[in-house]
């Protein structure tokens, strides 16, 4: 278990960085095109770092990695099935799981400043959530 511990804190001190770097930026519609795509491109970094450390607790408990095209929304019901994640914790990354999912089939001009911006100043919280029902296990 120390192992796992290691491995989780170690996401934890990327998605720390990732939500410091999100609460720097200014409101979301003022930002240039490159800029916003920065903060697209840290909110999908955020949760795949959320994953990452399903993915390393799964492993540790022996629980299968869904795997297929839907794996990712098939991770995060298998974590609420096993306990891992609360169902309000899972509620709250389905968010986060859509625009990683928009956010690998679009183009940086697509991106809505107005829909990123919630997730953006939710980041922080969501991840307390998630590192408050990982650490219930660990």
């Amino acid at each position: 278990m120390a192992d796992l511990r290691e491995r989780v804190e170690s996401e934890y001190e990327a998605i720390c960085r990732t939500t410091d770097a999100m609460s720097s930026a200014s409101r979301l519609t003022e930002l240039s095109v490159l800029e916003l795509a920065g903060v697209a491109t840290l909110l999908h970094n955020f949760y795949n770092g959320i994953e990452n450390i399903l993915k390393q607790v799964f492993l540790a408990k022996g629980i299968s990695i869904p795997e297929g095209p839907a794996w990712h929304r098939d991770l995060l019901t298998a974590a609420q099935e096993h306990q891992v994640l609360s169902q309000a914790t899972a509620e709250r990354l389905r968010q986060f799981m859509a625009f990683r999912h928009f956010f690998s089939h679009a183009y940086a001009l697509d991106l809505d400043p107005k829909r990123m911006e919630p997730l953006a100043a939710d980041a922080a919280g969501v991840f307390q959530a998630v590192a408050h029902d990982v650490d219930r296990l660990l």
